[in-house]
């Protein structure tokens, strides 16, 4: 009989094994393997119609099937780190409804994946996997439409490399060439760690907090230059409440305003807080200059540097428009608190926050986040400050929608509206339990406000 017709029809008894198969399998691969060398099988054995005339030309059958998927079957053929009918055992870190063609690149996007698998389930998911992950721990599936791959290790020059990312934690950003990024960010107070990509020309995103090579993860794109800077250290202050532990609420806004705290006379503080030139850098000295939200002789704007940032995963500093119950300016105005986010994505995360501003729209305990890109609210300085249209900042409540929007601000901001959909985890206005603490000095270096005690 043809060989060739014969491993064609026992391929369609596959559907045929049970348990029992695969022990009968221990007892007769020897003279199932004498069979098929001298030819000895007799043509009822692959009549799968009537196994009971030939129970035994059967079970040599499927004796010959598992061989030939144990010994015969077909070798993964890779595509580079890809391949098609393959799988990786357990490691699973997260998954993903996606497209096959997407699942490589979101693997590398996200931190800890070294390896996935994309199936059909659910309409196309992409498994990712964690752990030492190599093509040699893949294994071959009937499924041709199953994709698996590795993500390439990054490839350290010392401290940096080419193709890696960190997540988050930004803490601002400037156009130069890759190779100032990383002493850039070591003459830049708080910068821990880089990245550079070619946006805008070439654009340098520095970072803060602690953090380790470890930390980074490997991109598609090549150009990309990411690093950590030796011996940085950021020591967060204590943060030890010296006031009452209450409920709040939290909304976000940027309205590039002079804050109310900058006006003379509004609490007993070394100086009133500093406000800045329209291009948000240089400071003014006269606490009298009349805010860029006035209708004419605009001089005085929110600072650049008052935009918040990232200490850590579970800390960092910002600063806040408010409402105490119980108090005023002249109680809340520079003054620290640190919240304790009790809903929403940021649960179990706090930000320490000084007091710059209040509303007219605040309720009791209200704490008004700024947060560049976060909406303009009752009034908008930011339109006349930086000459850019007012759909560029979003909705006049909540404003921009996503985070790729926050590179529609200006360079000098961007930082700012990343932290909120990086750190801040795109968090919808959280409740807080809230206590007042001692200032960072972080923070009061910035608005160069200190209380009187």
């Amino acid at each position: 009989m043809d060989k060739c017709l014969a491993v064609v029809r026992l391929t369609n008894a596959l559907q045929n094994i049970t348990l029992f198969d695969i022990f009968f399998l221990h007892f007769f691969w020897r003279t199932a393997i004498e069979n098929i060398f001298h030819q000895n099988i007799h043509p009822k054995m692959f009549s799968f119609a009537a196994p009971n005339e030939a129970a035994s030309g059967w079970r040599t059958v499927l004796v010959i099937c598992l061989l030939m998927m144990i010994h015969g079957g077909s070798a993964i053929q890779w595509n580079g780190n890809w391949a098609f009918a393959c799988d990786f055992n357990g490691g699973d870190l997260s998954q993903a409804t996606i497209p096959g063609d997407q699942c490589g690149g979101r693997c590398a996007g996200t931190p800890g994946c070294s390896h996935f698998t994309w199936t059909t389930w659910n309409g196309g998911t992409c498994f990712m996997k964690q752990g030492q992950g190599s093509k040699a721990d893949a294994f071959a599936t009937t499924d041709s439409s199953m994709v698996c791959g590795v993500i390439d290790t990054i490839q350290w020059n010392g401290n940096w490399a080419f193709g890696c990312d960190f997540v988050g934690n930004d803490l601002s950003s400037a156009r130069i060439s890759s190779d100032q990024c990383g002493g850039y960010c070591a003459s830049t107070s708080g910068c821990t760690h880089f990245t550079w990509t070619s946006y805008a020309g070439g654009t340098c995103f520095m970072k803060l907090g602690s953090v380790s090579k470890a930390d980074a993860f490997k991109t598609s794109d090549n150009t990309m230059v990411c690093g950590v800077v030796d011996g940085a250290v950021v020591t967060p202050t204590g943060v030890t409440p010296i006031g009452p532990t209450m409920d709040g609420k939290t909304t976000r806004y940027w309205d590039c305003c002079k804050p109310s705290c900058a006006w003379p006379g509004k609490a007993p503080v070394s100086s009133p807080v500093k406000t800045c030139q329209a291009n948000g850098v240089t400071k003014l000295s006269d606490p009298n200059a009349v805010s860029g939200c006035n209708a004419n002789n605009k001089q005085a704007y929110t600072c650049n540097d008052n935009q918040p940032w990232a200490i850590n995963n579970n800390l960092a500093y910002g600063f806040a428009a408010a409402n105490i119950k119980g108090s005023s300016e002249n109680g809340w105005c520079c003054g620290c608190y640190k919240l304790d986010f009790t809903s929403g994505p940021v649960v179990g995360k706090s930000l320490i926050v000084q007091v710059t501003n209040t509303g007219g729209d605040l309720g009791e305990n209200h704490f008004d986040l700024q947060m560049p890109g976060s909406g303009v609210g009752l009034f908008d300085g930011c339109t006349s400050q930086w000459g850019l249209p007012t759909p560029v900042w979003g909705q006049t409540y909540g404003g921009v929608t996503s985070r790729q929007a926050c590179f529609g601000l200006p360079a000098a901001i961007q930082a700012g509206c990343l932290f909120r959909f990086d750190w801040f985890m795109g968090a919808d206005n959280p409740t807080m339990k809230f206590a007042k603490v001692a200032c960072p000095a972080e923070l009061e270096a910035r608005t160069q406000c200190v209380r009187n005690g």
